[in-house]
């Protein structure tokens, strides 16, 4: 199947590319709320320091990775 051009001779991005495009889009925004969430979670609990550098990281890493892989997901459902 021919790949379809733009009005301005651009090709569209692949499969590929949207999905990886997704992905880290949605990786950002969970990092984002997982920096908001795991600030507050580990403040409330008592952390400081390090400890609390380490909690925050670690949340924003798990919330980043699930909401980028059902980002991914949805892009791959879509194309």
């Amino acid at each position: 199947m021919p790949v379809t051009m733009g009005p301005y001779g651009q090709s569209q991005p692949s499969c590929f590319d949207r999905v990886k495009m997704g992905f880290m889009m949605g990786f950002a925004v969970g990092m984002a709320a997982g920096a908001l969430f795991g600030t507050f979670s580990c403040l409330r609990i008592g952390m400081r320091g390090r400890e609390l550098m380490g909690g925050v990281g670690k949340t924003m890493m798990q919330s980043g990775g699930t909401f980028g892989t059902f980002m991914a997901i949805g892009m791959g459902i879509r194309c």
